[in-house]
């Protein structure tokens, strides 16, 4: 195991000073090495050091541009800084240098998605949870995408998928129950709603819509 691996290592066991450590000794060592850099820049990352990450995840790239871990990692805090043009330009670069994972492309989709750009979101998202099937968040992300698309069958089949995952999860029965009354089925969406709360009884548009749809259905009966 070399000292990458060993740095690595540490920083999977949560020991950031033992890590820190290893990878100044590896860049001493070889000072051309961009995988050590790229390990640096994503402990950076970690503990919110994210000026100093970019740095040396701009320095592995100048080593080697290929390196496909640098660009994500510095994808990745360009997200947090909110700079999702450039950070588009980071992923798609992971990305023709074969970091072909769910979790690049859900990053690249959420990027379109934060610029309101969700026709590009959708493809990206979709990937994802195709390359990642139990990923409760890009599902629910993609499911999510599709509804303000108004693609609504899609998204409620995108919605009961992230339920077969995780049958707690309140913003789905939600989202479902704002399709069912779309739809003009005033009975499923408070069923829907009625269900969000049974997990979540703070979830205030749940309880709203949950009223909306009880005046409905009493209007239905006069």
């Amino acid at each position: 195991m070399d000292l990458n691996e060993k740095a690595v290592k540490f920083m999977q066991e949560g020991k950031i000073e033992e890590a820190a450590k290893l990878l100044n000794e590896a860049i001493e060592e070889n000072p051309k090495d961009a995988i050590a850099y790229t390990n640096f820049g994503n402990l950076l990352a970690a503990v919110n050091e994210e000026e100093r990450a970019l740095n040396f995840f701009k320095k592995s790239i100048e080593l080697d541009e290929t390196l496909a871990t640098a660009h994500y990692g510095k994808g990745n805090v360009l997200f947090n800084q909110e700079k999702y043009v450039e950070a588009i330009d980071a992923y798609q670069e992971a990305l023709v240098n074969g970091l072909k994972q769910g979790d690049v492309y859900y990053m690249l989709g959420m990027s379109f998605y934060h610029l309101n750009d969700l026709p590009r979101a959708l493809p990206s998202l979709q990937r994802a949870t195709e390359l990642n099937e139990g990923d409760v968040d890009a599902h629910f992300q993609y499911a999510l995408t599709l509804a303000q698309l108004e693609q609504v069958d899609e998204a409620m089949t995108a919605f009961d998928r992230v339920l077969e995952i995780d049958r707690e999860h309140a913003d789905s029965y939600f989202n479902l129950g704002v399709a069912y009354a779309y739809k003009n089925e005033a009975g499923k969406a408070l069923n829907m709603f009625e269900k969000a709360l049974e997990i979540q009884p703070d979830h205030a548009l749940s309880a709203n819509g949950k009223k909306q749809m009880e005046q409905v259905l009493r209007n239905e009966d006069e």
